[in-house]
């Protein structure tokens, strides 16, 4: 018995389906096979891009660690995993971080190689 009224109620959402469509159709003037007066029904929009609460991505060209702290992302139709961009981006983080004190470093000890030197 419970097994027929969800069959039942299948079908009654879907007879209801059919007719909001059906309506919604009629209302617009656009069914199926209707050519009225040679003139064409406008072409479907499709879907749009939503409108984003959030500024465009900014990275400068040479970015330092703090660019990469404050780069945040739109979110999508889809979505995307937090887990896996917050990864990705703490590791260019610390990398740019190394980069960065080993850039420091090598430019300190040029500049101490290249300072004249007092041998007494």
């Amino acid at each position: 018995m419970s097994f027929f009224l969800v069959f039942v109620a299948i079908v009654l959402a879907g007879g209801l389906a059919w007719f909001a469509v059906d309506v919604g159709r009629a209302s617009s003037g656009r069914r199926p096979g209707a050519q009225g007066n040679g003139a064409t029904a406008p072409a479907p929009r499709g879907l749009e891009e939503p409108p984003t609460g959030l500024p465009p991505v900014y990275l400068p060209e040479h970015p330092n660690p703090e660019d990469v702290d404050a780069v945040r992302f739109a979110l999508a139709f889809r979505g995307y995993r937090m887990d896996q961009v917050d990864e990705v981006l703490a590791r260019l983080r610390d990398r740019i971080g190394v980069q960065a004190a080993l850039i420091h470093a090598l430019t300190e000890q040029l500049k101490s190689a290249r300072e004249p030197r007092d041998d007494d």
